[in-house]
This record gives C-alpha cells, structure tokens and sequence, in this order.
C-alpha cells in the first residue's frame, strides 16, 4: 500500500539524550515505513539551544500557535552540573515551561493501561488524569539569595497612581534565601475551562486541589477562580452529564488519590500537578508509562512522552550498552499527536494508522514482548525481555499486518 500523505504539517520538536534515541528508532521503524511524515522540525536539543540563546524554543512555541499540532520528545532543563557538562552560557530555562506558558495550556497527563502491568496501588481499577496548570508559581518564580540581616518586601506599584502595596516577607538576622512567584486570573480561568471541558469530554468527575487553608490569597483565588468559572459557565452541563467537579485540600486529594479505586480528573497547580504526575504514573506501574497532552485554550495541542531524557540509560548506551529503555510513551505521543492531525483536517487514514500503531503497541506488552522496566513488574506467566528495538520492531511487526 502507499504511504499515507498528510495534508497539514505538524510541528516536531527534538530533544535531548536517550529520549532522542528513541525517538529516531519511533520514527524510523514505526511511522515512516507508513506515512509520508511532514513536520516543522525545531531542534531543542540543549546544544543547539546554547547556540540560539534559547530562541528556538520560542520558536517551536509560535510554530505550534499556527499549525496547531505539535509532538515533542524529552528535553534537559540544565542545573549547575548540567552547565559544566554542556559548556552553556548559562542556566536555560526549562522548554516546556517556556511553551506552556506561551501557549497558556493545560497539561493533562493519564497512564497508559496494559493487561498485565498491574498498579502498585491494588484498589486502582480506571487511570487518574493528572491535569496540571501550565503557567507561573515557582516556574515563573525570581530567587534571591539574601547575603544578610536586611529587610525582603513583596512590593506592588500602580503604573497609573504610583501606589505602593507592601507586604513584609521576613526580616533576615543573617543569610538566607527568598522568592517570589505570580499567577495571572486570565491563565487560572483558562486553566479552569480546560479541566472543565476535558472532564466533560470524557465524562469523568473533577477534582481540584490546593492549600488555600494556608495560602490565604495566592491558593484562595485559584479556588474561588476555579468555583466562577464552573457555576457559571458549566454546573449545568455537568448536571447533564452526571457528572461533578468539587474542590478539596491537596492533602485530601492524596489521600482520595491512594484508596479510590480512579476514574476521575485531578487538577492541580503547576508544581503539585508536576510532582503528583510522577507519582501517579509510578503508581500505576512505570514512570514510562504516562502521556502527556498539552492543550491551549485556542485549541493547540502539543504531545509528548510524559518522562525525562532518561540520562541513566543514555550514558550506558554511549558505553555500548544496547538501548532497553521503554519508548511506548514516546510512541503514543506520535500517535496522539497523528491521531489529532487527522481528526483535525478530517483525513480519516491517518486517524486510522496512529490508533493502530497505539494499540500495536499495547498489544505488544500484552502478549509478553517488554522492555526490562516491564518484565520486572509484570504478571503475564513468561514475559520475553526485550531491547527497546527489539520492542519497536516487534510493534511493527503487527503494524505491518494491519496496513
């Protein structure tokens, strides 16, 4: 059969280390033998960010406004070690906080479900879907190492009137550390729309969690922002659907979280979503295991595997190790972002192919074939460990029957 021609490109970002291994191993033996992939292709790589002074990054962001799709693999956000070992000018920042906050999106992230990879946590029977605000708190936040005993304000002035609101942070006796962080209403409310409309799309209870018990101003507008824009905007509908949205404290949203058995969406706040997504999807099996889905509230959606570079495995590799990370989660950020390129021009072929190759690749743990992280954990009675192309190749293998 001929190779399925997209209408519309899509943009494709590259990344960093063993994630970008994978991703060429995904693209060489799983797309492009099927589908004349045409994409916009942005290296963020950390190499090649150092050279544009980060600039590509943004412009991946811009590229991914106007096509709307994009697929993205796994990037470094360098500390100090990272630094010294890359040579760079300095600390970039990280590209994903970069993106979401020039798409102002949400981040929703779910495991990905295979018989036989059972969850830590035994009373879970449905995935939990981590959603996760995309914009500001300690990702957008300014830090201060304080040399010594002074005074650190939160200061606030009015460009028109030139008043002045101060809060006292603390009054140092000697050194310490300070920081400021922001959120914006315009990036909450959307935050909220999105968790409230996804919910909705898959007719799934929500659930938003924060300490405004503690966080007085900053949790509480996050609160009663979320409470605006669901009474007013969609109590009905979820009325309609049967389904409901209620808020509690992060701590019982864990708690909730280990002893229900899922089926729901959690919303959370930038760095709650970013540590309770590890968790979740550890819980359910691999950290592998877990997508990721950036939506704008325009409607631009960006897809990625929800783990890191995977460094560990990537040094082994350079040493001539063979290759046993997992890469189904770099596998169904292709599908996914594939998937919503045809649903979105209405090419029904190529919606076609990227659930297939999903579900060529469920279907591949399923019947025993898995990479080590899996074969660890796994109750299929003889799982056959397998490289990661040994893996791919056998993802293939059933593509090649269906096409």
């Amino acid at each position: 059969m001929e190779k399925i021609k997209m209408k519309t490109p899509l943009v494709e970002m590259g990344g960093d280390e063993m994630a970008a291994i994978l991703w060429g191993m995904v693209k060489e033996e799983l797309l492009e033998p099927f589908v004349e992939l045409d994409t916009r292709y942005y290296d963020l790589g950390l190499p090649n960010r150092e050279r544009t002074a980060d600039q590509v990054t943004m412009d991946s962001a811009l590229a991914t406004r106007e096509l709307g799709v994009a697929v993205k693999c796994a990037t470094i956000t360098p500390n100090i070690d990272r630094v010294q070992e890359y040579g760079l000018s300095k600390m970039w920042k990280s590209p994903n906080a970069t993106i979401r906050a020039a798409l102002d999106g949400t981040v929703f992230r779910a495991p990905i479900l295979a018989a036989g990879i059972e969850p830590y946590i035994r009373s879970w029977k449905r995935p939990i879907t981590l959603a996760r605000h995309a914009y500001g708190d300690l990702y957008r936040g300014v830090e201060i190492r304080v040399p010594g005993p002074g005074k650190c304000e939160l200061v606030y002035t009015n460009e028109e009137t030139g008043e002045e609101i101060r809060e006292l942070v603390h009054q140092f006796k000697g050194p310490g550390i300070a920081q400021g962080v922001h959120n914006l209403d315009k990036s909450i409310l959307n935050f909220a729309r999105c968790c409230l409309n996804y919910a909705l799309s898959v007719k799934q209870d929500l659930l938003f969690s924060a300490k405004d018990t503690i966080s007085k101003v900053y949790d509480r507008a996050f609160r009663d922002l979320f409470q605006q824009v669901y009474e007013e905007e969609f109590a009905q509908r979820f009325a309609e659907a049967g389904i409901t949205y209620q808020y509690c404290l992060i701590d019982d949203a864990v708690s909730r979280a280990v002893r229900d058995e899922g089926g729901y969406v959690w919303a959370c706040q930038n760095y709650d979503g970013d540590v309770m997504s590890d968790m979740v999807a550890s819980a359910y099996g691999s950290a592998a295991m877990m997508t990721s889905v950036l939506m704008s509230p325009d409607g631009c959606f960006e897809y990625e595997a929800a783990h890191g570079t995977v460094r560990r495995h990537y040094y082994r590799f350079r040493k001539g190790e063979p290759a046993v990370a997992n890469p189904i989660a770099i596998i169904c950020a292709w599908a996914g972002a594939l998937e919503k390129r045809g649903e979105l021009d209405g090419q029904a072929e190529l919606v076609f192919f990227a659930r297939a190759l999903r579900d060529s690749a469920l279907l591949t743990i399923e019947s025993g074939i898995m990479t080590p992280d899996l074969a660890k954990i796994t109750t299929h009675p003889s799982p056959k460990c397998a490289t990661s192309l040994e893996y791919i190749r056998a993802v293939r293998g059933r593509m090649a029957g269906l096409h």
